[in-house]
């Protein structure tokens, strides 16, 4: 059974910086295009960051140039650096593969962003 587990989030301030990671039991990243999620509260799971298996990545628009998409295959873990943090940013991360028929979600990790 695949269980993913996202990791550190947190509370910080407009333009501060975090970095989370995305394990997984029971799945292997490698081989596939991952991407982070973002949820709003309320709204949908919104794709904001992907990378495929040969590391290319790709961005929303209003995360480009602050985010950053890795992935580390030995270890079976995804990584998203988020730099100049803003409040829009705010929101649950999940990460997840891109497929149709995606893994059961994960817990998330949940970002807040002051202002």
């Amino acid at each position: 059974q695949v269980q993913l587990m996202e990791s550190g989030g947190g509370s910080v301030q407009a333009g501060q910086s975090l970095t989370l990671t995305c394990a997984a039991s029971g799945a292997i990243f490698a081989g596939n295009t991952m991407a982070w999620y973002r949820q709003k509260p309320g709204g949908t799971r919104e794709e904001v960051a992907a990378i495929t298996p040969r590391d290319m990545t790709i961005y929303e628009d209003r995360v480009k140039g602050r985010f950053a998409a890795t992935r580390d295959s030995d270890k079976n873990l995804l990584y998203l650096q988020m730099n100049n943090l803003k409040p829009e940013d705010t929101g649950f991360y999940f990460c997840n593969k891109v497929d149709y028929k995606q893994w059961p979600w994960g817990q998330g990790t949940q970002v807040a962003v002051s202002p």
